[in-house]
């Protein structure tokens, strides 16, 4: 199996490593969409998150590792069950490629065991194997269309409707969508724009140090990616502990009155499309105080999520070419003071 490059050894695109976690501490934050320029190690941070992710209990045997403690969530199969075996998986990070067909990606017939044993048996699609983890997209702006509809409606309901050659399947498919890309190649559909919780621009890194830091640790985990894992273990470790810690006092820690109005304010003054902007950023900036330990969520939470949360929802306006970063920016300004 090929070594992955360790999360924590990614230097230079802090605000897309510190996206990727909360998703991990509270995935109905809604998935992440990280645009940027091409080489700035997108794909490796996520790829990278598999193996940093704590291990979850899924039901043996089923195809959808269904969480054994969840009924509501369960496959039919499982719900049938009066007792569970259980088994601790890695949380899925799935791949679906652009070329993918849609029986790739929701299940088909099973073909073989049609023809070998005349039996109709459903072959999981990538859908399946993203329950309860992640779903990955690169170059999600090139993604067809039919795919792209296929995408928004589990998304919404966190089911996949298979109705087809005799086939009726219904199975639980809640996973954290995430998609890269090149804004240069073309612009994301509006429905799957508005799908993603928190959106990142990744940048080439500006200063020398930055460059020369990922170029040496790059070096150094291709000549030896097993001496370079262990150098990194403990930071990972530590890493790993945090998110489990979080997602443990998650539900603990305290929203204020004045931090929701706040956000509301904020979310009002920027001309938000609809109220999702503002669940995402309540979602977010509690989501980050318990990462950090904190009791209570606060205003420095609300500042440090509003771009990544707000700035993919803005309206266009002709009148203001500044950037949405620079909007939040001066909105944070003029609502919180400077």
């Amino acid at each position: 199996m090929t070594a992955r490059y360790p999360f924590s050894a990614i230097a230079g695109q802090d605000e897309l490593k510190q996206a990727l976690l909360l998703t991990a501490v509270d995935p109905l934050i809604g998935g992440l969409l990280a645009f940027g320029d091409r080489g700035t190690g997108k794909s490796t941070a996520v790829r990278a998150l598999a193996a940093l992710l704590p291990k979850m209990r899924a039901t043996t045997g089923c195809a959808y590792h269904c969480d054994p403690g969840s009924p509501d969530a369960q496959c039919a199969a499982c719900r049938k069950q009066a007792q569970h075996k259980v088994r601790s998986i890695p949380i899925p990070v799935v791949d679906l490629p652009l070329g993918a067909t849609e029986d790739r990606v929701i299940g088909a017939l099973d073909l073989e065991r049609a023809l070998t044993k005349g039996e109709k048996a459903f072959e999981p699609g990538l859908l399946a194997q993203a329950n309860r983890g992640y779903l990955y997209v690169d170059e999600v702006n090139l993604l067809e269309d039919h795919i792209v509809d296929l995408l928004l409606d589990v998304a919404a309901s966190g089911e996949n409707v298979v109705e087809r050659e005799g086939l009726s399947i219904r199975h639980p498919a809640r996973f954290v969508l995430v998609g890269s890309g090149n804004p240069e190649e073309g612009e994301l559909r509006p429905q799957l724009l508005d799908r993603f919780g928190l959106s990142v621009e990744v940048r080439t890194p500006g200063d020398v140090t930055t460059w020369v830091d990922i170029v040496k640790r790059r070096e150094s985990f291709e000549r030896d990616p097993t001496a370079f894992l262990a150098q990194w273990q403990k930071a990972e470790d530590k890493t790993r502990r945090r998110i489990t810690a979080a997602r443990k006092r998650l539900n603990d820690v305290a929203v204020p009155d004045d931090v929701l109005e706040r956000a509301a304010e904020l979310c009002i003054h920027l001309k938000t499309d609809g109220l999702r902007g503002q669940l995402t950023l309540m979602r977010a900036a509690r989501a980050l105080a318990a990462f950090e330990g904190a009791k209570e969520t606060g205003i420095v939470h609300l500042r440090r999520m509003a771009a990544p949360a707000l700035r993919h929802r803005l309206r266009r306006n002709p009148l203001d070419e500044t950037g949405s970063a620079t909007r939040i920016d001066r909105a944070l300004a003029e609502v919180f003071g400077p």
